[in-house]
């Protein structure tokens, strides 16, 4: 299950509006089919692996991150009815698809062909893994995720408007790293007039994992760019799982005063500005105790002489 869910994970950014879905096939203690759902969304994960596997799928187990699809579709089959038709002995799956198309219904088909199925392996990290479309699913919007490169005293930018570059070298290919798993980035029109963003993928074999850009404005639409007129608009995008908001000042703050961001990565630079910008303005909060319990620490590691902070919303489930 952790290959699968790997394979899965390595195509986030590419699946939308499908999630990022990996599988594996086993027989005889060898791996015969592995698959990711393909850019676009199709195939597939269950079909490209099943196609891979081809007659050795009989008798297997197969490991999929998430519930076989259940519903047909004019861009291919419904993946249950392949498995049915590939009659693997076992299918093991680690989470059901909250889509209300398949929803359980994959799962019954499977069984209801003589196939054991079980389900929860590997359920906590294929959900990590598949945040962004399960927070679609769940909330009807994309998960967001808020990048800022700050200072050690929380600042990001001089006072002139400076900022280029407050980070190194390795904190920014870790941004374009992330830049390569995101559906779309999104920045302020101060931002995109100040620093005249390409906000594109510039590692070595991913230039072609460059997501789609949008821009947060009240103004008139720019070339090549997707218009959001308010935060509130990122319940329009259906075909998106995952959202980065890369700045500035004012989109972070807009965007956190909606209570509208999952998940912040905070790239530290070893340096004191002193005087400057700040990175956040007022957002919603009146008292100390209303900030506490809001966010939970996750990730942190040394990105050369950067920190990454990252910090997960806590939210109801």
């Amino acid at each position: 299950m952790a290959e699968a869910i790997g394979l899965g994970l390595a195509a986030r950014g590419r699946s939308a509006p499908n999630p990022n879905v990996g599988c594996v096939i086993v027989s005889d203690g060898e791996i015969v089919g592995r698959g990711a759902t393909q850019p676009g969304g199709r195939p597939h994960a269950e079909a490209v692996a099943l196609a891979e596997a081809g007659a050795r799928s009989k008798g297997a187990t197969l490991f999929t991150s998430l519930e076989p699809c259940a519903h047909d579709s004019e861009r291919g089959p419904a993946c249950s009815d392949l498995m049915v038709e590939a009659a693997p002995a076992r299918v093991i799956v680690a989470l059901q698809d909250p889509d209300p198309r398949t929803a359980g219904q994959g799962i019954e088909r499977l069984k209801a062909a003589g196939i054991t199925v079980d389900v929860g392996c590997g359920a906590a990290a294929a959900a990590e893994s598949m945040a962004g479309y399960l927070t679609r699913m769940t909330f009807g919007r994309p998960r967001i995720t808020l990048k800022l490169a700050l200072s050690i005293d929380g600042k990001i930018a001089m006072p002139s408007g400076t900022s280029k570059w407050i980070s190194g070298e390795d904190a920014r290919a870790h941004v374009h790293l992330e830049r390569a798993h995101t559906d779309m980035i999104l920045v302020g029109r101060g931002t995109y007039l100040a620093d005249a963003p390409r906000l594109d993928v510039r590692l070595p074999g991913l230039e072609d994992w460059s997501p789609r850009r949008a821009l947060l404005t009240r103004g008139d639409a720019v070339d090549g760019w997707e218009t959001l007129h308010s935060p509130q608009d990122v319940y329009r995008l259906h075909d998106v799982n995952d959202l980065l908001v890369e700045g500035g000042s004012a989109t972070a703050t807009a965007f956190l005063a909606e209570d509208l961001v999952d998940r912040i990565l905070i790239y530290r630079a070893p340096i004191i500005v002193g005087e400057g910008k700040s990175s956040f303005g007022y957002v919603g909060l009146e008292g100390i105790a209303d900030a506490h319990g809001r966010w939970r620490a996750g990730d942190g590691r040394a990105l050369g002489v950067d920190r990454l902070e990252v910090y997960e919303r806590v939210r109801e489930s």
